[in-house]
């Protein structure tokens, strides 16, 4: 047992029994790298990694390699996902170094934990034009001892970029609105998305293929807002292509997390809760602008995946499910002809021929489940009834289910993450917004009740970014808080209970007060008594996830109006400034910016609903598809928000549509208002 032993991370936990002497980051391994002047190698990975647990079997477990590491380095292994940011900063460094970057990251610091040098996956013998990677620790620990002076030339020089990278937005000149902001500019992100358009498979890019949930729900929005048909039709095939594809669970519901080709054939098999999230949100969307049931029923599977899989006894979600089973990736989703034959009897044939089922398999000789065309050309080719089709489907799907659960099942990260917990509970809220089925809104009322419970410092705005056994670990980042904050306001608006907003005031102060940068436009990583860090980043790309700056941009806006903070919408449009430069020349780097962008353009629709029925009145517009748009409700004025006041009419419950406070004649249905936008 190394020092891993006591960790609470599945990840970290997966290492406790390697030879290798690894720590987990804290003083204790800090200290010694100092006292004993070694260099440090972290190591930084996640449980679902499928490459990570490739190198651990080559290297980690081994006798050999484990004693030239424990004599020459300090070893820290970290868990990507509990620690995101030193993951970013390292990541960063490499990327710098490199090119590039992936996991498993093993990167190689001074004493001072400034990095030198870096690299993802190292093979255990010489290959794939790498060095092995006993070969690279010998002749790192070499250079370290005899060339000491480079190493640490080149470590500042990396710290100083890693430090300038983060300095921007102090010179930001705000522009009146209408010429900040701008429908050409709307125009010009929409075609740089379409450049990048795989107009046959959907998506965006070549392979590997990540599912883009922010590029997607910009092209609805902008069909909505001009009413350019491409843009609809590259959104939806993309969804349609996606869930028809192996990297949705035909039998058991849930997205991987991307696909290794341009068909969405062929996943990294790991489930991820912020995909599945992304994609219920996106798919909510696609739904209210089209009504067509394939999201719906998208969206019903792949929550119940969620609920069944990865919920908590408390009503919180896990963090994901991994790749592998038995030491092999996908085993537990794939299937041989031979098994579906006996599992489906006289059923089998037309089931194989619909899901791509062969002898010599679709993939490495087995089988993925996946559509190559829709049910109702499937059910014209083969002239049968499209309804006994798909109920024939469905009971096919069932038995296989049922054999699969008895299968051995791939691991389980069960550490509780606040942010993508956030990510859920919005995703829920948007799925019963669209959908109106009420389990989805318990599923998000449950998460946060335990959220605010188990994540929050006692009496306090501050929280905590992870939780397990009973142990809330590590202050929260960024991320968290301006997820926590977006799937408040969600709540208020599916729930019509406004002490949700109040709680999303008090954080956002919080934020500003404990994150702001030198400048007070942007918000750093991390918060400001945070100190185990050799740089405070400031993150503004889109990754996997969305931008914990775009997302405070868009929350402040909000907030502002709802509250009357002009200094907070001011803010707001400092931040989107600063970037729109960057995100018309790379919208799907900046997915979310290019949505909050669009939103300035189009303007924000201010809804006041006042009167006994409100709750009622608040669902029916939540079934309409206003992107844009600011929604309150009560029973009775409130005059701490300037929308609620001097609203209200005895016995009669009415709904204002305002813009800037200023509101159209106040109507009793939202349907008695055309062309809302």
């Amino acid at each position: 047992m190394n020092k891993l032993s006591n960790e609470t991370s599945p990840y970290l936990l997966q290492h406790a029994h390697n030879p290798v002497e690894w720590y987990p980051w804290g003083d204790e391994a800090l200290q010694r790298a100092i006292a004993e002047d070694k260099p440090i190698l972290v190591s930084i990975g996640y449980a679902a990694c499928h490459w990570c647990h490739v190198m651990e079997r080559e290297s980690f477990e081994d006798e050999a390699t484990a004693r030239i590491m424990n004599e020459h380095f300090i070893n820290i292994k970290i868990d990507r996902e509990e620690r995101p940011d030193l993951d970013h900063i390292y990541m960063d460094a490499l990327q710098a170094m490199t090119g590039s970057g992936g996991w498993p990251l093993n990167m190689f610091l001074t004493p001072e934990r400034l990095p030198f040098y870096g690299g993802t996956y190292f093979p255990p013998m010489k290959a794939y034009n790498r060095p092995s990677w006993q070969e690279l620790l010998l002749a790192l620990s070499d250079a370290f001892k005899n060339r000491r002076e480079d190493i640490e030339t080149q470590a500042i020089n990396m710290r100083d970029h890693l430090v300038q990278a983060s300095k921007f937005g102090s010179t930001i000149n705000l522009l009146p609105k209408e010429e900040q902001f701008t429908r050409n500019q709307c125009d010009i992100i929409f075609n740089n998305i379409m450049q990048q358009a795989d107009k046959e498979w959907g998506g965006f890019g070549n392979a590997p293929k990540f599912p883009g949930t922010f590029i997607i729900q910009y092209l609805l929005r902008y069909y909505h807002s001009f009413g350019e048909q491409a843009a609809l039709d590259q959104a939806l095939l993309s969804l349609d292509k996606m869930i028809q594809g192996g990297i949705y669970d035909q039998a058991g519901g849930g997205f991987a997390r991307y696909s290794t080709d341009a068909k969405w054939l062929a996943p990294h098999f790991e489930k991820m809760l912020y995909d599945n999230a992304l994609l219920v949100d996106v798919m909510s969307e696609a739904y209210q602008v089209t009504g067509n049931p394939l999201y719906s029923i998208t969206i019903a599977e792949t929550l119940t995946f969620v609920q069944r899989e990865m919920t908590d006894a408390g009503g919180a979600f896990y963090a994901a499910l991994d790749a592998d089973s038995e030491g092999v990736e996908g085993k537990f989703y794939t299937w041989s002809k031979a098994e579906i034959d006996e599992i489906l009897g006289s059923d089998a044939d037309a089931f194989c021929r619909f899901y791509d089922i062969s002898e010599e398999g679709n993939w490495e000789e087995t089988n993925i489940l996946w559509i190559k065309q829709s049910l109702s050309a499937f059910a014209a080719e083969n002239q049968v009834d499209e309804t006994a089709l798909s109920e024939q489907l469905a009971i096919g799907l069932a038995k296989l289910m049922e054999v699969r659960s008895q299968r051995i099942r791939p691991g389980l990260d069960d550490k509780l993450l606040l942010g993508w917990n956030a990510l859920m509970i919005h995703a829920c809220c948007k799925a019963f917004a669209a959908t109106g089925e009420e389990s989805y809104r318990d599923m998000a009322l449950k998460a946060i009740d335990f959220c605010w419970t188990h994540f929050r410092k006692d009496g306090e705005d501050s929280f905590y970014h992870t939780y397990k056994n009973g142990q809330a670990k590590y202050p929260a980042f960024l991320d968290d808080y301006a997820w926590l904050i977006r799937a408040l306001i969600a709540l208020q608006e599916v729930t019509g209970d406004k002490t949700w907003l109040d709680k999303a005031f008090s954080l956002t102060s919080f934020v500003l007060q404990h994150f702001s940068d030198e400048t007070g436009v942007y918000c750093f990583y991390t918060v400001e008594s945070q100190s185990d860090v050799i740089v405070r980043k400031k993150e503004v790309y889109d990754g996997a996830t969305p931008s914990g700056n775009a997302v405070m941009a868009a929350n402040l806006w909000y907030l502002s109006i709802v509250f009357d903070q002009k200094e907070w919408a001011e803010r707001s449009l400092k931040m989107q400034a600063g970037q729109a430069q960057t995100t018309v020349r790379y919208p799907t780097s900046l997915g979310v910016w290019s949505g909050l962008l669009l939103q300035r353009v189009q303007g924000v629709k201010e809804i006041a609903i006042v009167g006994p029925d409100y709750k009622l009145r608040m669902e029916d517009t939540n079934k309409r598809y206003i992107p844009f748009k600011v929604l309150l409700g009560a029973t009775h004025d409130d005059p701490e928000k300037p929308l609620l006041s001097h609203r209200e009419r005895a016995d009669e419950t009415l709904i204002y549509v305002c813009e800037d406070y200023h509101c159209i004649k106040p109507v009793n249905y939202i349907d008695e208002i055309i062309n809302l936008k």
